[in-house]
């Protein structure tokens, strides 16, 4: 859901910063506390997460850099700290740490009740705030000077999607780990915008897309253990976006050349 309005503001590899941007902070709350706990490493992902937003930010719009260069900057340097924490915490000898490493490309078996319940609350609180905000969004995602103009709190409201962003990605990371969570993000919205006209039919259909990829990753790799669950569920969700291209009616390849070959008759 989350994922349709970065979609739309053109802002998707800002969702791959932040994805990979969560692992240092991820690395930091378990040094930190000594524990795997979700609520700890949560807390963590989202304030380097959001961090990497304002040092994005800050250098696009402080320097002669563009937004494309201060991503690949931000994204660099904080996924290579995160590594080099990972490996720090990983020849430290402590047993505790088993299952970190699942945070780079994703295991849903590994989650336990309390996790799912610590991730189904966060869940909950971007759905909520989505529906809520869903008028507002909207306005900003296609005419941001208009929104200004009727006198919302665009910068406010903006500020709101870009943390929703943030927890969106935080609470898909133990499921599709950090090197594949901006395609979580961004290609369910892709693939459902071939298929529908309207924001509330596409932002609706990406959510059952996304759930339809979760669901049949994880199944998969339930079936074959020593395949990450990650990577499944992105090839899903990567196979419907490759069909919707190619033959959704609305959109599609397919659904434009017979258009065209209709009008040239």
């Amino acid at each position: 859901m989350v994922g349709s309005f970065t979609l739309l503001k053109k802002k998707a590899l800002v969702g791959d910063a932040i994805a990979h941007a969560v692992l240092p902070g991820v690395c930091l709350s378990f040094l930190m506390t000594g524990t795997k706990d979700p609520i700890y490493l949560v807390i963590g992902a989202f304030a380097t997460g959001g961090l990497s937003l304002l040092l994005i930010n800050g250098i696009s719009h402080h320097s002669k850099l563009k937004e494309d260069t201060a991503i690949a900057l931000v994204l660099s340097v904080t996924f290579g700290i995160g590594i080099l924490l990972l490996t720090t915490i990983q020849h430290s000898g402590n047993a505790a740490l088993v299952g970190l490493s699942n945070f780079l490309f994703g295991k849903a078996a590994s989650l336990v009740s309390h996790d799912l319940k610590v991730l189904s609350v966060l869940s909950l609180v971007l759905i909520v705030a989505v529906l809520l905000f869903f008028k507002e969004f909207t306005l900003v995602a296609f005419d941001r000077a208009f929104a200004q103009a009727i006198g919302l709190p665009v910068r406010r409201l903006e500020l709101l999607l870009t943390s929703l962003t943030v927890l969106a990605i935080v609470v898909g990371i133990r499921a599709v780990g950090i090197l594949l969570m901006s395609a979580m993000l961004i290609t369910p919205a892709a693939a459902a915008r071939f298929w529908v006209h309207h924001l509330p039919s596409m932002v609706l259909l990406a959510a059952v897309l996304g759930m339809f990829a979760g669901i049949t990753g994880a199944f998969i790799s339930y079936l074959a253990p020593a395949l990450p669950t990650g990577p499944w569920i992105v090839l899903t969700i990567s196979a419907i976006a490759y069909v919707s291209f190619l033959f959704a009616p609305c959109k599609g390849l397919w659904g434009r050349t017979l258009r065209k070959q209709r009008w040239k008759v």
